[in-house]
């Protein structure tokens, strides 16, 4: 395939039509969350890359430092969103971004109740949150090339948030994703730097991989004038950019708990409670794990998402680590970062491994310890438990 490919219109499937037409048109109540759901795909991409990159370095070609980069212009009204992550190929943009929340649809759909508040905290649970950049958005825009690809296998998605969408082939010399949000007229609030960089530190803190934006350009001296400023762009890191669950509990806010915990869960309610733990002994590991506040909508799917997120050595491996839990604890979210798995660690590995053994059974010990705390002592609590999850 080459880059002499004509752009090809598609059309979503039928229920993503109605998705999209409810983001756009029905959930208002937190347009903010628009950003914390691109960075946190953009971080995501970027942990892939990192973990696919131990096995096959040349996808790094030659760049190993990763990060996300977000640029606002004002005058164009657009907000871009940039990673050197993993990035996607032709087909990877059209199977993803073609055929929004492929499992999850139509419970999306079914779930939504009418509340403009309810629904928007549905949106990260259902798989669906880069289309909350319709929220904020009349078009967006995305260009990327797979790690290890040629710059001529570079893809553009484009869609103004109706029935259909197009793709074509493009020429991009870097790896990884740009996102491109045209801003509604109401939504250019979000087209200032000072804006966007609030909500990075209020959503994205957190994130282990660095948010950089463009540092403010200085007013010109008194001896010399606009024309003399040579202008060249330098980014600057806006987030703290360190692994959270490494970092001392003693430094940690409440508040820092909750963010993390919409980062990792992708539900907008805040946790019941959590339990921040590093164990050092035959198997060293650190754990943070989380009780939500309600069930999440496909908790009686046996075959959905579940598990903890796993990193080696605060190497992202993978999302649903299901190992280290029972099935009637698949509710629990949170990392589990582990310094003695094999980094070739496949889930048949995982299944055999000594150490995952005696992680599950401290891990499982923890939580049923944790409620049975909560059940003396948070009674009302420990009900909205039961009542979510009392039956799995």
């Amino acid at each position: 395939m080459s880059t002499t490919q004509q752009a090809e219109t598609m059309g979503f499937q039928t229920e993503a039509k109605q998705l999209l037409h409810l983001m756009i048109h029905s959930l208002y109540s937190n347009k903010d969350i628009f950003l914390r759901e691109l960075i946190s795909n953009a971080s995501d991409a970027c942990d892939k890359l990192r973990f696919e990159g131990l096995q096959q370095p040349e996808l790094l070609e030659g760049g190993d430092e990763l990060v996300v980069k977000i640029e606002v212009d004002a005058e164009a009204n657009t907000v871009t969103i940039t990673d050197n992550g993993i990035g996607m190929s032709r087909d990877n943009i059209i199977a993803h971004l073609g055929t929004i929340a492929r499992s999850g649809t139509a419970e999306f759909c079914n779930a939504l109740s009418g509340d403009e508040k309810k629904d928007s905290q549905l949106i990260g649970q259902f798989g669906v949150g880069f289309y909350s950049g319709f929220l904020v958005a009349d078009k967006l825009v995305v260009e990327s090339r797979a790690a290890g690809e040629a710059a001529d296998q570079a893809v553009r998605w484009s869609c103004d948030g109706e029935a259909e969408f197009t793709v074509e082939n493009i020429e991009q010399a870097e790896r990884g994703t740009k996102v491109i949000l045209h801003l509604k007229e109401d939504a250019s609030e979000y087209a200032n730097d000072w804006r966007l960089r609030s909500l990075v530190k209020k959503y994205s803190d957190h994130i282990a991989v660095p948010v950089e934006m463009l540092k403010p350009t200085p007013p010109p001296a008194e001896d010399e004038s606009e024309e003399d400023i040579v202008d060249v762009p330098e980014f600057e890191r806006v987030n703290a950019a360190t692994a959270m669950w490494t970092r001392p509990r003693n430094e940690l806010s409440e508040e820092d708990y909750i963010e993390f915990y919409k980062h990792v869960s992708h539900d907008f309610q805040d946790p019941l409670t959590w339990s921040h733990n590093r164990v050092e002994g035959k198997f060293d590991y650190t754990s943070l794990i989380y009780i939500p506040s309600h069930a999440p909508f496909d908790l009686y799917n046996r075959d959905g998402a579940k598990g903890l997120k796993l990193y080696i050595q605060r190497t992202f491996i993978m999302d649903d680590a299901e190992q280290f839990l029972p099935m009637f604890l698949r509710f629990i979210k949170g990392v589990v970062d582990c310094s003695d798995l094999p980094l070739n660690v496949s889930r048949e590995i995982l299944q055999d491994s000594p150490a995952v053994d005696s992680i599950r059974s401290a891990l499982t010990k923890r939580v049923l310890d944790q409620l049975a705390k909560m059940a003396k002592e948070q009674p009302d609590d420990y009900l909205k438990v039961w009542e979510a999850f009392g039956s799995v």
